[in-house]
């Protein structure tokens, strides 16, 4: 069993308090423990930030795909920009007194898998991945059990 939602967004930075604030109520309603939903949340807004702040020559919106099973949450942010050489994006830490540069190793350090598919042109999905920790009287816990 999966839940899942998309959103179409503008290039705005209001767009980004909207998402964060939707995936938090979904999981929150869903029963997933607050730690977890607060990893994905900030996780989430990392990734929208920087289709704001870094996709450049795209179009007027952006979109986010969130699916949820049982087991794990799965979020593509995916934008229609030129792309970018992302093999090495993230990994080392920038310099202490830089004002940003932390968003992909933010992502990294709060969930269990970041994967990013870039095409020149085409534009970036940002594939963020989360094991849920389920509160004992979760939704998706009594849903999965009324699959099996």
């Amino acid at each position: 069993m999966v839940i899942s939602f998309s959103l179409s967004l503008p290039r705005d930075e209001l767009s980004v308090p909207v998402v964060r604030r939707l995936c938090r109520s979904a999981l929150d309603d869903l029963g997933v423990a607050r730690s977890c939903v607060g990893d994905i949340e900030l996780a989430v807004t990392e990734a929208c930030t920087n289709v704001l702040k870094h996709a450049n020559g795209t179009q007027d919106s952006y979109d986010v795909m969130v699916s949820v099973d049982e087991s794990d949450c799965d979020i593509r942010v995916v934008d229609s920009g030129a792309g970018f050489d992302h093999a090495e994006t993230g990994r080392d830490e920038p310099p202490v007194a830089d004002e940003s540069g932390r968003g992909i190793l933010l992502m990294r350090a709060l969930v269990d898998r970041v994967h990013f598919a870039s095409i020149p042109e085409q534009g970036t999905i940002v594939h963020l991945q989360k094991h849920l920790d389920l509160t004992d009287a979760s939704i998706l816990k009594q849903l999965a059990i009324a699959d099996a």
